[in-house]
């Protein structure tokens, strides 16, 4: 598979690969193989990729793209709108970004021993993720209805 090569150059890890549950005779899909890869960046290396994403979308993002959770995510047609060379062994690949925002202190839903929830008031909600994005980066946020228009 030539996706994970991509992967590699884009932020210089290893990727694991997500298989396929069953055949789609359609799309020429067999079950098990390998037909996605995904990469989780943290820190500063997550910051440049997400802004060169938003740089491909226009730092416009629909509103439908936020969760209740405080998490959003949107998906760019083209890899190499990203700055990437074209490599014509490797193709033109889609790429989808799924941005998490948390607090400090979230780990305690998640660890194992003592396990607890998270308060109402430490949780991030979908109206601060939309104030952080448009802050950090000073994006704007449509309607479905403002996006058709434009």
């Amino acid at each position: 598979m030539i996706v994970p090569r991509f992967y590699h150059c884009l932020t210089f890890f290893g990727c694991p690969h997500s298989s396929a549950r069953y055949t789609v005779r359609s799309f020429g899909i067999r079950r098990n193989e390998k037909i996605a890869c995904y990469v989780t960046v943290r820190g500063e290396k997550a910051m440049q990729l997400l802004e060169s994403g938003l740089k491909v979308k226009e730092y416009e993002l629909l509103r439908r793209n936020f969760s209740e959770t405080g998490c959003f995510g949107f998906g760019i047609q083209e890899h190499i709108d990203l700055g990437i060379k074209y490599d014509p062994s490797t193709g033109i690949y889609g790429m989808d970004f799924y941005v998490v925002l948390e607090r400090a202190g979230y780990r305690v839903a998640r660890r194992r021993r003592c396990k607890s929830r998270v308060g109402i008031q430490h949780r991030v909600t979908k109206e601060d993720s939309m104030k952080w994005f448009q802050v950090k980066y000073e994006g704007v946020i449509l309607n479905k209805s403002q996006a058709n228009a434009s």
